[in-house]
């Protein structure tokens, strides 16, 4: 299907006097990775906490799925199925990489960290649990306290975390940042794979990831966008090599 699951009109940010995004209109559509790029200062993480309701815009409305979602709280997005990875990550460093996917579990129940319930009724959990972390290449980490997990892994396992609530669509900001090669192509793979069925919005500044994962992309600059479309049409765009000229973030991920 390729009718649209999230939609901005007019969408503004203003912070005392400075414009951080101006005016924009997304779309995204159902079933898509749709990717969300620009220079330094874009205002690409100001439009993800729009979107997911950590800031309230200045002017501007948010609909997802048909309906508008502009006055709701992040909670409240959660739960219709918006669900941005870091809002439940493994923020349990001490806890087995399988208690956090469990943790995460009884998000999706509904209700809050259920440490006060019996030890039999959480292993109840378990065997979802295990198989989430088979899904992100996690099956023999299980017992590995989470903190342990070099970063490449500990992605992954946010990436776990996440898929515990069951999300209709995933907002991801920087799947790959400071990963070494061999994890961007993991994680790479892994969100191509938890993608089937799901719609997902990214934010990557890895334009080699950008070019091989997204369907459709759209350019930020100075908080308005700048272009839209497939990674051909928008590289081949002069006003979006003209924003990227020169900025070393750029060229190394060309190149990488």
């Amino acid at each position: 299907m390729t009718d649209a699951i999230l939609e901005t009109t007019g969408l503004t940010k203003e912070f005392r006097g400075f414009v951080a995004v101006n005016d924009v209109n997304l779309s995204v559509r159902r079933g898509t990775i749709h990717g969300l790029i620009g220079p330094n200062g874009a205002g690409k993480t100001t439009c993800f906490n729009l979107l997911t309701k950590f800031l309230p815009p200045t002017r501007g409305t948010i609909r997802y799925d048909g309906r508008d979602i502009t006055g709701m709280k992040p909670a409240e997005v959660a739960r219709l199925g918006l669900v941005r990875s870091f809002q439940i990550s493994a923020v349990f460093p001490h806890l087995s990489v399988l208690e956090n996917v469990r943790v995460a579990l009884q998000r999706q129940r509904g209700g809050s960290f259920d440490f006060w319930r019996s030890d039999t009724l959480l292993r109840g959990l378990d065997e979802r649990a295990r198989a989430l972390l088979e899904d992100v290449g996690l099956s023999g980490y299980a017992d590995l306290t989470a903190g342990e997990l070099p970063y490449g892994r500990k992605r992954a396992l946010e990436l776990a975390t996440t898929l515990a609530l069951d999300p209709v669509m995933m907002l991801l900001d920087e799947p790959t940042a400071g990963m070494t090669h061999d994890d961007v192509g993991r994680i790479v793979s892994l969100i191509r794979r938890v993608a089937q069925g799901r719609t997902v919005l990214l934010v990557e500044h890895n334009l080699t990831v950008v070019s091989g994962l997204c369907d459709y992309i759209t350019v930020l600059a100075r908080g308005r966008v700048l272009a839209e479309g497939d990674y051909a049409t928008v590289a081949a765009n002069p006003d979006v090599i003209a924003a990227y000229l020169g900025t070393e973030e750029t060229t190394e991920a060309a190149h990488g």
